[in-house]
């Protein structure tokens, strides 16, 4: 659920973190043309050097993006990496997704949703998690499950506002 998100924030210096695989060659041209700034990396390549990246950036007050179900899923399966940068940066964790009134909804892993052209979209934002720095262990967990449960929330909030 990042297509139209991506296109609503262009030009705004945002910076993504995307892959380092093929497919994340493709994002991140087209990220670029957007006007984002991306940080390759990954859980499987790089993934430790564009964490310091990142974290640095979100230090320096800069928008960061992240897809936190990462590029192979489980779908809605929200990975930690995303709340240690906010832990570690201070920054704040804003969960958001989008519909649209006419859609191809994709079989793939994350059932990528392509809005049809012309059709009427809706970009939906939750409530901002802080993560608390002596945040840790169990509680740590509780508060990933937290923003897993809102995000799921938020993208069935987004698909009920064309079914009314």
């Amino acid at each position: 659920r990042m297509l139209v998100p991506i296109f609503l924030h262009r030009r705004q210096g945002i910076v993504a973190l995307v892959s380092q695989h093929l497919d994340g060659e493709m994002i991140a041209q087209t990220l670029f043309r957007l006007g984002y700034q991306t940080i390759r990396g990954s859980s499987t390549r790089g993934g430790k050097e564009a964490f310091h990246k990142m974290v640095a950036s979100l230090k320096q007050r800069k928008w960061c993006a992240v897809i936190p179900d990462g590029p192979r899923g489980p779908r809605h399966h929200f990975k930690p990496g995303t709340v240690y940068m906010a832990q570690q940066s201070g920054a704040y964790i804003l969960p958001l997704t989008f519909s649209a009134e006419k859609k191809i909804q994709f079989n793939s892993w994350d059932r990528f949703v392509l809005p049809k052209p012309f059709s009427k979209t809706v970009v939906i934002y939750g409530k901002p998690f802080y993560i608390n720095p002596e945040l840790k262990g169990k509680s740590l967990i509780r508060l990933v499950q937290q923003i897993e449960t809102q995000m799921i929330k938020l993208e069935k909030a987004a698909d009920a506002y064309f079914s009314k």
